[in-house]
C-alpha cells in the first residue's frame, strides 16, 4: 500500500486527503482556513472502514502561512498516528485550476511545470498563484517525495478548434490564446467513466452530457471517452449562471453598465464574479438551499434565480444533443447536482421534448450512485459523486511510478 495526499490550495485555505493506493481507501482528510490570520482554523479526522469521518483535532490558531500550514500538518499526521513516519508519504498531488494549452495532462512537478503553471496567473488570478504557494510548502517540507499537478483543464483539450474558439481577432488568440478551456475537467472526467460502468458499456461507445452543479458549475459534453465541448470558457466566469457567477452575457453590458454606475471594467467583472449568480438574481444568498427555501416563501426573484440557471442548463444540453448526434446518459454530480432532487426534477422536466422521463421515487431517494429515470426514457439519467482526489491519487501514482 502506498499513501498518496491529494491536495487543493486556495488563497487562504488548504484542502487535502491522506488516501491508501491502488485500494483508493481515504485514510484522513482535513482544512486549513483563513491561513495568514491569528484565528486560523485547522481540521483534521480520520476516515473509518465504513467512511465515517472521526474527527482527531479541531484548532484555531495563528498561521502565517501555507509553509507553516503544511509543516502543522505533516507533525500532525505523526503525532496522531495516522502515518508513522513522513517517508511513507510517497507522493503528492496537487490540483490546478488552468493549465492553458500546455498541459493536455497531468505533469510531475519541476521548475519548468511551476514557470509555466506561472505564466497562466493572469489567467487564473484567484487559483493558480494560490496553487503555487501549495506546492512550493510541500515541495519545501518533503524536498524527497515527487510532487504531481493535476489540471482542471486537460480532461478539456480534446475539444476541436469550432469548439473553442471564439470569434474576435484571431490576433488574439495567436499572442494571448483567447480561447475556451473548461475547468472541473477531473470531476466530469470521472463521473463520465463511472457512468459507463453503471451502464455496463464502454465509455467509447457512449454520448454523455456531465453536469458539474455547485457554487461553481459547468457541463460537458464527452463523446467517446473525449470531451467535445464544455460549458465554461477562458475563465470559470463562462457557461451557465452560478451562485455568484452570472455565466454567459451580452459582453456589451460591461460598457454600459461602466457609464452608468461610473465602473471600472475590473470592479464590473469582480461583480460578474462575485455579486451575480443566485446572490445577484435573488439579493439573499449565493447557495441553492436558501434559493429552495426562498420559493417555499413565496419568493418570486429565488425561483426566477433558479429557473434562470435550469434554462441555460437545458439550453446547453439541446446544443450538445445536436453537436454529438445524441446523448445516451446526463449525470448529476457536485454539491447541487448530488443533492438537490428539485434541481434535477426541474432539468429533467425541461428535458422531456428529447424523451428523457425520471423515475420520482428514485430521484426523491438517491443516495449514492443511483438511476433516477424511468425505464423507458431515452436518455439514461444518474446520480454520480464526484471524487476528484482519487483521479489525483489515480495521476499521481501512475506518473511516480513511471
Amino acid at each position: 500500500m502506498k499513501k498518496i495526499m491529494a491536495v487543493n490550495a486556495g488563497s487562504s485555505s488548504l484542502k487535502f486527503k491522506l488516501v491508501a493506493m491502488p485500494e483508493e481507501k481515504y485514510i484522513a482528510e482535513g482544512i486549513f482556513e483563513r491561513i495568514g490570520s491569528k484565528d486560523a482554523v485547522f481540521k483534521i479526522c480520520l476516515v473509518l472502514e465504513n467512511g465515517e469521518k472521526k474527527e482527531l483535532k479541531k484548532e484555531t490558531m495563528a498561521i502565517k502561512n501555507h509553509a507553516q500550514a503544511v509543516s502543522i500538518l505533516l507533525e500532525d499526521l505523526v503525532n496522531l498516528n495516522i502515518v508513522k513516519e513522513l517517508n511513507e508519504i510517497t507522493g503528492v498531488g496537487h490540483r490546478i485550476v488552468h493549465g492553458g494549452e500546455y498541459f493536455d495532462k497531468s505533469a510531475l512537478v519541476d521548475e519548468e511545470v511551476l514557470e509555466k503553471i506561472e505564466s497562466l496567473c493572469d489567467l487564473a488570478p484567484l487559483h493558480n498563484p494560490a496553487h503555487l504557494i501549495g506546492i512550493r510548502a510541500f515541495m519545501a517540507v518533503l524536498p524527497d517525495t515527487p510532487s504531481v499537478v493535476v489540471f482542471d483543464t486537460a480532461f478539456h483539450q480534446t475539444m476541436e478548434s469550432v469548439a473553442y474558439m471564439y470569434a474576435l481577432p484571431y490576433a488574439w488568440y495567436e499572442k494571448y490564446r483567447v480561447r475556451k478551456y473548461g475547468f472541473h475537467g477531473t470531476s466530469h472526467d470521472y463521473v463520465s467513466k463511472r457512468a459507463a460502468v453503471l451502464h455496463k458499456k464502454d465509455v467509447k461507445d457512449l454520448k454523455i452530457v456531465t453536469l458539474h452543479l455547485g457554487n461553481g458549475a459547468s457541463l460537458c459534453a464527452v463523446k467517446n471517452g473525449k470531451c467535445v465541448d464544455t460549458s465554461m470558457g477562458l475563465t470559470p466566469l463562462g457557461g451557465i449562471p452560478m451562485g455568484t457567477r452570472s455565466g454567459d452575457i451580452d459582453p456589451a453590458v460591461v460598457e454600459f453598465i461602466s457609464t452608468k454606475e461610473k465602473l471600472t471594467a475590473k470592479e464590473i467583472v469582480n461583480i460578474l464574479n462575485k455579486g451575480s449568480g443566485y446572490l445577484g438574481i435573488s439579493g439573499i444568498s449565493n447557495d441553492s438551499r436558501d434559493m429552495e427555501a426562498g420559493i417555499k416563501r413565496g419568493d418570486a426573484r429565488c425561483r426566477l434565480a433558479l429557473d434562470l440557471q435550469y434554462k441555460r442548463i437545458a439550453d446547453f444540453i439541446g446544443s450538445y444533443y445536436v453537436y454529438m448526434g445524441g446523448i445516451d446518459i446526463i449525470v448529476f454530480t457536485a454539491g447541487i447536482g448530488e443533492n438537490s432532487k428539485r434541481c434535477r426534477r426541474k432539468i429533467m422536466e425541461r428535458l422531456a421534448v428529447l424523451g428523457v422521463k425520471i423515475n420520482t421515487e428514485a430521484n426523491e431517494n438517491s443516495e449514492g450512485e443511483t438511476l433516477i429515470s424511468a425505464n423507458d426514457s431515452n436518455i439514461a439519467v444518474y446520480v454520480i459523486p464526484t471524487n476528484e482526489e482519487i483521479m489525483i491519487a489515480r495521476d499521481t501514482m501512475t506518473l511516480i511510478n513511471n
